[in-house]
């Protein structure tokens, strides 16, 4: 039973405990954490090990008047817990119940719905400014942690916090992981600050003399940060950080919440922007996760036995559809020495590890840097390398430019592999990967393609690597299916007919295609006989199947994963208009033009439609709709 965490309303309630309480409420959140994995998956390493970092801020900031950015979000939890959410959080990630990330809308402290890496640094700065600007004087706090550091837009912010001399602190939340392990020359230099041992046993004599400092401000203490920065100054030749017009400190213990509390109350009072590099252990307090951070980043839900051990409630021998794109890259690298494949700190995510491992010298993981992930790729396109580009489908939206300027403009055949294309559930609508049909089949250059199912991956991943130009496949965060039929081989721009009938047809662009073929059924047996036909290509469109079904059927009803506004449904409209065809009977099921919350799969599916049932229904009202057309023409 909570004894602190379910009496606090606010975080303004931490203000005046003592340090030994708010190790106790640490103790609490690390209990709460654990019992919520018993329920369902989580972001769970990652919270744990902002703990006493979340305690140290909000007992020192009051953050409904000063600003606060959790870069990425998923570490929010301990947020969440201390203020005023606690008898709801054993909602989180449900459908109505709090979300996994930052939300404006359950509560003051969460400003920005943060789902992306490396922009908090960037929205800190302009709140600052903005603040500013309307007479306030609100500090400015962004957390980030050492993964997402190498951000592009993280140094742009930093160059222009700089010019603003903006009086705001940056924490470097260094846990030496992003999900997996960190990579990169930041990574290198975080680990040289980290480890350098004549700088470590100094910052532990301050340490230590920082505790028997009674009063923060005290010459005595000014001192002994004047003495620490010359040793760093000496020992490096002029920090990186100060370079850039941030003052510097740290490294300091992020699960010491005294010595936190003492640093931010002086770095409060420091004029200009400040960075504190700050040492956490992703897992810390639970030996399962700290032991395994990577699988204990989004772990099923679990059992602890008497052990200590964190046992999966349920596994699936099942095959996810990442699984087979995996096994699809690594055929095809075992038999093509031009073949690569990159991704950004998404290397668990997209199941690469067994590729990184025969293929060192050609799997690259950039970081969380996809602009740079694209570009780099047409740069190997250029001199008549393969590339792969493995990124979820939210995070390769961060490279819209590249794909534009570097890949599709230079008419570069780099493969594009999209992951968690649709909707990806509790996660919510930062996560989703709604938007890739309509934002990338707007380029020239750009083949976009959707597998109805297994079998459809692995060759469209073949044909893409000897096609000329870029191509993009996208697929779910789903147990794979796989249709039987005899495998129609793949063909620029053709459609794949699975079932004919007489009344109407739908036509599936992805892998709602099961779903599709099931409600097929269904109408089948009250008397409603309609094709079934598996897109594949969203461009180009197969023009012929378009006249086809455009002549030939009562009702035409798409089915699309993705949004309605620029989706594969659209792409069919304007075949129409581009055919001179009627298309008023055409009806389209997808994502309509808003963002989708978080919840069960099943229940956002049923919701949207996009479940057999919501399949046959629209075919009903379609089939009901055409007969009373035709009455009236009569």
């Amino acid at each position: 039973m909570s004894k602190i965490l379910s009496t606090l309303k606010s975080a303004k309630d931490l203000h005046d405990m003592p340090v030994k309480q708010l190790n106790q409420a640490a103790d609490e959140i690390r209990d709460t954490l654990c019992n919520l994995l018993r329920l369902r998956a989580a972001h769970f390493a990652s919270n744990l090990g902002v703990v006493e970092l979340t305690l140290a801020l909000h007992s020192t900031f009051d953050f409904l008047q000063d600003r606060l950015i959790w870069d990425t979000g998923h570490q929010i939890y301990p947020q969440k817990l201390v203020t005023g959410r606690f008898d709801e959080f054993p909602t989180i990630r449900t459908r109505g119940g709090l979300m996994g990330y930052p939300n404006p809308e359950e509560s003051d402290y969460d400003l920005f719905m943060t789902g992306h890496a490396g922009c908090s640094v960037s929205t800190a700065v302009g709140l600052r400014s903005g603040d500013k600007l309307m007479g306030r004087d609100n500090y400015s706090v962004a957390v980030i942690g050492d993964g997402a550091f190498p951000s592009g837009i993280v140094f742009e912010a930093i160059n222009n916090a700089s010019e603003l001399k903006s009086k705001m602190l940056v924490v470097l939340n260094d846990n030496e992981m992003s999900i997996c392990p960190r990579v990169g020359g930041i990574a290198s230099y975080l680990d040289r600050l980290r480890t350098n041992r004549i700088y470590s046993g100094m910052k532990t004599e301050v340490v230590s003399m920082l505790n028997k400092v009674p009063v923060l401000g005290d010459s005595t203490e000014r001192l002994l940060f004047q003495i620490k920065e010359g040793v760093k100054a000496g020992l490096h030749g002029g920090m990186m950080f100060e370079e850039f017009g941030f003052k510097y400190f740290g490294p300091i213990d992020g699960h010491d919440i005294g010595v936190m509390k003492k640093y931010l109350k002086m770095v409060r009072d420091v004029d200009g922007p400040v960075l504190l590099h700050v040492i956490t252990k992703k897992g810390h307090g639970f030996k399962p996760a700290a032991e395994d951070p990577v699988y204990f980043h989004t772990p099923p839900a679990f059992e602890l036995t008497d052990s200590g051990e964190a046992v999966p409630q349920s596994t699936s021998s099942s095959k996810a559809y990442t699984n087979y794109a995996r096994d699809a890259i690594y055929d095809q690298m075992e038999h093509n020495d031009k073949v690569t494949v990159i991704t950004a700190a998404m290397c668990q995510g997209t199941k690469l590890e067994p590729v990184r491992e025969k293929f060192p010298d050609r799997f690259f993981d950039v970081g969380i840097c996809e602009s740079h992930a694209v570009a780099f790729a047409a740069g190997q396109a250029k001199v008549g390398m393969r590339p792969i580009v493995d990124i979820y489908s939210t995070f390769l939206q961060r490279s819209y430019d590249q794909i534009f300027q570097e890949v599709c403009l230079q008419k570069l055949p780099v493969t594009f592999l999209l992951d968690r294309g649709g909707l990806t559930a509790n996660d919510g609508p930062t996560h989703h990967g709604t938007f890739d049909f309509g934002y990338l089949r707007l380029f020239p250059n750009m083949v976009v393609m959707a597998p109805g199912d297994a079998n459809d991956l692995g060759a469209m991943l073949d044909f893409a690597l000897q096609h000329d130009v870029a191509c993009s496949i996208r697929y779910p965060k789903l147990t794979a299916n796989e249709i039987n039929r005899t495998l129609v081989p793949i063909e620029l721009g053709k459609s794949e007919t699975l079932k004919t009938g007489s009344d109407g047809v739908i036509i599936c662009a992805g892998t709602p295609l099961k779903d599709c073929m099931d409600a097929a059924e269904m109408l089948a047996t009250e008397g409603i006989n309609v094709s079934v036909i598996n897109a594949r290509f969203v461009k180009p469109i197969d023009m012929d199947m378009v006249k086809t079904c455009l002549t030939d059927y009562d009702f035409i009803v798409t089915v699309e994963e993705a949004m309605l506004m620029g989706g594969f449904g659209s792409a069919l409209l304007e075949a129409a208009n581009e055919l001179r065809l009627p298309a008023a009977h055409v009806h389209r099921i997808g994502i309509p033009d808003r963002f989708v919350e978080h919840g069960d799969r099943a229940e956002l599916l049923a919701e949207l439609k996009l479940d057999v049932d919501g399949i046959a229904s629209v075919c009903r009202e379609a089939n009901q709709t055409a007969g009373a057309r035709v009455s009236q023409n009569s």
